[in-house]
């Protein structure tokens, strides 16, 4: 059984935690690990295979995870340059497997608790799927959430796929007993799939066929699609394009002690807290405050007389809601997308297949930042048009080269690289190398950079 994991989505109402390119499943929010590591350890030991389906972008940021968890093995990438939401990317993936392989699809961003009961759900869904079934997963509902698809069913037999509900209609679904939560989980055999996609969205089949057949295979492990071709695939989920007109869906009930975490109040159910209801933070400070949730990772956060609020505190945004309200959060995201800004999109640390960098401070003609360069790896051969950087060493040795020379650079001290130098950033040793860049420029993009040469295939 192949798992194929799907790694899109930018999780809107979990920011300012979650950005465009720090989404959910790759934020640790529990014990260091995230979501996406979670995901990957649960199905690990089910499946001989895992296929992860990544936006570009993001590819690195699993890199990077699964080299914490030290497990490459039997994992592949099919890399999407933009999203096409989740039918075209499960078609993807499955023109590149067996027509006879099973495939589990998982989201990478949901949490599941309850793994013993989660082997046997997946014990059953595969014996339906050899029979040439596609199966979905229903959550046991535990409260009227009209947050969810639900699934009407008659056994194991679907009988309708309802959208989002109304409260009063939520509560109806749970007293009938017969409704269940849609988890976005699926179990069927690859080619059952295509053909009931054939079927019933013969355009999004040909158009993921066609792209499929000219995308390009970077190595054994890495598949990419072009953007002219990702870009004609119609946009639709696997709901509306297969599931909720086949005949042939199967719903097994699952009781995994599941959530999608698509809310703040999703998300304080899941989390430690103190006697007074409070989310367990090192951070927080409180006086006769209590039921709160709070995210702070670096700020001293003092709450006095203070209830029933969310509080997420991060480097550059500051949310506070009040709870059960915490679904409007991604129209806080679509008023800062209106507005241009890039909070929507990045946190002020970036990460980078060769480490990180933090933006310290910034203005219309100097920026800040602190570059952690991983043991062994180096930035690509570069030069920028409108900015000069001056880079002081912290910590570790950096081997830079200017123009046609390669000098170290030893811990406090530093070295300057004028425009439209030709230059490279290199970790040499088995530490860290922690330094801090100042650019001065009348431009201070990130797209000011012209690669030259890249150990990663960037342009």
């Amino acid at each position: 059984m192949t798992n194929i994991i799907l790694c899109g989505g930018n999780g809107t109402r979990l920011w300012p935690i979650s950005r465009t390119l720090m989404p959910k499943q790759f934020s640790k929010l529990f014990n260091d690990e995230s979501l996406f590591q979670l995901t990957i350890k649960r199905n690990k030991p089910l499946c001989s295979n895992q296929f992860i389906i990544s936006n570009e972008q993001q590819y690195f940021l699993a890199l990077n995870q699964l080299e914490e968890l030290n497990n490459f093995n039997n994992i592949k990438f099919l890399l999407e340059p933009i999203g096409r939401n989740t039918a075209p990317a499960i078609a993807l993936a499955c023109f590149a497997l067996d027509k006879e392989e099973i495939v589990l699809v998982t989201p990478s961003d949901h949490l599941i608790k309850n793994e013993d009961n989660y082997i046997k759900v997946l014990a059953k869904a595969k014996k339906l799927a050899q029979d040439d079934n596609l199966v979905t997963f229903g959550i046991t509902p535990e409260s009227p959430q009209i947050g969810y698809g639900y699934i009407e069913s008659l056994g194991e037999n679907v009988k309708a796929f309802h959208e989002k509900p109304n409260k009063q209609t939520a509560e109806k679904y749970l007293e009938a007993g017969n409704y269940y939560w849609n988890s976005g989980m699926f179990c069927f055999k690859a080619g059952i799939f295509l053909e009931e996609l054939k079927k019933y969205s013969l355009d999004i089949y040909t158009a993921s066929l066609k792209a499929y057949d000219n995308s390009l295979k970077i190595n054994d492990s890495q598949t990419k699609i072009q953007l002219n071709d990702m870009q004609v695939i119609p946009d639709d989920s696997i709901d509306y394009a297969v599931m909720e007109k086949s005949s042939k869906v199967k719903v097994i009930a699952s009781d995994i002690e599941w959530s999608d975490l698509g809310s703040f109040d999703a998300l304080d159910e899941e989390l430690l807290k103190d006697k007074n209801g409070n989310t367990n933070n090192k951070h927080l400070y409180t006086v006769d405050s209590k039921n709160n949730f709070i995210y702070s990772k670096e700020r001293a956060v003092a709450l006095v007389d203070i209830e029933d609020l969310i509080i997420v505190d991060t480097a550059d945004a500051l949310l506070i809601s009040k709870k059960g309200a915490s679904q409007k959060v991604k129209k806080v995201v679509e008023q800062l997308k209106k507005a241009e800004t890039k909070l929507h999109h990045i946190h002020l640390t970036t990460h980078r297949p060769w480490g990180t960098y933090t933006i310290l401070e910034e203005s219309n003609q100097y920026k800040i930042k602190r570059i952690i360069v991983k043991p062994s790896k180096r930035l690509s051969l570069q030069k920028h048009f409108h900015r000069s950087e001056h880079w002081v060493v912290v910590s570790g040795t950096a081997l830079v080269t200017i123009g046609e020379k390669e000098i170290l650079i030893k811990q406090n001290e530093s070295i300057y690289i004028p425009i439209g130098e030709l230059h490279r950033l290199e970790n040499p040793g088995k530490m860290d190398l922690v330094l801090i860049e100042t650019q001065v420029g009348n431009y201070l993009g990130e797209d000011d950079i012209v690669r030259i040469e890249d150990d990663y295939s960037r342009v």
